[in-house]
């Protein structure tokens, strides 16, 4: 199940299983994740993050002496497993062995930048078809809204993807293609770039920002429209949690996002409508002039949004 088109790597993952991070304070850590909507619970040393919609553990949270990416858990088909890590050490993946997190299960390398990641063989986790966009639009003859108090809270159905800051886009774009066959969706000059998967995907499972330095942006997470949206971020301001970025609309990927900013300078997204790349689908990737690498609409960007705090 491959679906290839010409330049693509021979094999490629379809889905982030999760990602880990190091933050000082798993209390901060579970306020904060809590206030967003997720259900946060004690797992072995460190905390799980779950959506709404699932089991599924898409995030995992260590105490370490700064907020910095652990690890990030990428999966594939099981009877590709053993030609993509082939392919990944053929194209440059430094297999790690021993060390933290590295629990002998698949392959685990570290990318260009440092970055740690796991490959293993699992279930696609991501969706594989758009969903209905907008299902709280008003039918005929209905209501819209019912009022603040009748809607609930915002949960986030899943992950939707990550971004990460690091120190050559261009290098980054090639491993990521190469190595683990990822499609460049689109980009904008050497400031940012959107990555995503063959096997039916958003239109970025992986993004990249360019710092001086590796370092982790954000996390985001998809939720039911608009209005889920706008309220998360009200949501969060209610939890004491102001610093941010939105409500607003994406050029590249088209989604409306609000960013909340963390106890550690990097960020979670509210994330809805993001545009969706089907099953072997020939992408029209595009590089894009610098006023449309981050919004069509929304307030003005705070300075903090593009800066590596891991510097």
């Amino acid at each position: 199940m491959s679906f290839n088109q010409p330049g693509d790597a021979r094999f490629g993952v379809h889905s982030i299983d999760h990602f880990a991070l190091e933050v000082p304070s798993l209390a901060k850590a579970q306020h904060f994740f809590e206030a967003f909507g997720l259900d946060v619970q004690g797992s072995g040393s460190g905390l799980a993050l779950r959506a709404a919609s699932s089991d599924q553990v898409w995030g995992r949270l260590f105490e370490g002496p700064a907020k910095r990416l652990a690890y990030l858990c990428l999966s594939c088909w099981p009877d590709e497993f053993e030609s993509l890590a082939a392919q990944v050490q053929a194209q440059g993946g430094k297999v790690f062995e021993g060390g933290a997190y590295a629990n002998g299960e698949g392959l685990w390398f570290t990318d260009p930048d440092g970055n740690l990641l796991q490959l293993k063989p699992g279930a696609k986790v991501t969706p594989s078809g758009l969903a209905r966009r907008n299902p709280a639009a008003p039918r005929a003859g209905q209501r819209g809204v019912l009022g603040r108090g009748d809607t609930g809270r915002t949960r986030p159905r899943r992950l939707s993807h990550v971004m990460l800051f690091t120190s050559d886009i261009n290098r980054s774009i090639a491993f990521y293609r190469d190595a683990l066959g990822l499609r460049l969706s689109d980009r904008s000059r050497d400031a940012v770039a959107f990555m995503h998967a063959r096997h039916g995907s958003d239109h970025h499972l992986v993004a990249f920002a360019s710092s001086s330095a590796k370092g982790w942006h954000h996390s985001a997470w998809d939720v039911d429209g608009l209005d889920a949206v706008g309220k998360g971020g009200e949501q969060m301001r209610a939890a004491g949690y102001a610093e941010g970025w939105g409500t607003g609309r994406h050029v590249l990927g088209s989604n409306y996002f609000h960013y909340v900013r963390d106890p550690w300078g990097s960020f979670a997204e509210f994330s809805a409508d993001i545009d969706f790349i089907p099953t072997g689908m020939p992408w029209p990737t595009g590089n894009f002039p610098p006023e449309d690498s981050l919004y069509l609409w929304g307030p003005e960007l705070p300075p903090y949004f593009i800066q590596n705090s891991e510097l």
